[in-house]
């Protein structure tokens, strides 16, 4: 089995692929809450026991990295930190519980990995959710009453994009 991670301190994307590459599992995991989760801690314990139910043995852990960089208009230096942080110690766990070491993919590439052409002035998130939603018949979209799609979605189909692009990499490689 394969994950696939896209970690964030306020929604965690999910996604276990078989190793014919086969969707299985595909979720996320809420912890906006301040009261249930006040810190990171709170949020990574969380993370864990959610792992940690899983009922599957993994091969690979793919993980989206985390920003390194500022880009105008976007995520502030402290916040970049605790992201870098959390992903930190997320993949930490991962690699304790599960005894494999997590391979981090970038966005941009996991993208390209799986066949995702992103033009300039294209949003890259609306272009992964765009592809999934065309190409993975058991990824299912909720929406909000306003007809917009509601939060978590987009974390759904980014962590399928890092399973993918980490099942196609395991392919070429003739690892799977």
């Amino acid at each position: 089995m394969i994950i696939g991670l896209d970690i964030s301190t306020t929604i965690t994307g999910v996604t276990v692929l078989d190793m014919s590459g086969v969707c299985v599992y595909n979720e996320y995991w809420d912890t906006r809450n301040k009261n249930r989760f006040p810190t990171i801690y709170h949020k990574a314990c969380y993370i864990k026991g959610k792992l940690l139910d899983l009922p599957y043995k993994f091969e690979r852990i793919f993980i989206e990295q985390s920003l390194q960089s500022f880009r105008s208009g976007f995520s502030s230096a402290q916040t970049l930190s605790t992201l870098s942080r959390f992903n930190g110690i997320v993949s930490w766990i991962c690699w304790e519980e599960f005894d494999r070491m997590p391979e981090m993919l970038a966005a941009t590439s996991a993208r390209k990995q799986v066949g995702i052409k992103v033009s300039k002035g294209e949003k890259g998130k609306q272009k992964s959710f765009d592809f999934v939603v065309a190409n993975e018949p058991t990824f299912v979209v909720e929406y909000t009453k306003n007809g917009n799609v509601k939060p978590g979605i987009m974390d759904k189909s980014d962590s399928w994009v890092i399973a993918k692009a980490g099942y196609n990499l395991c392919t070429a490689k003739n690892l799977t």
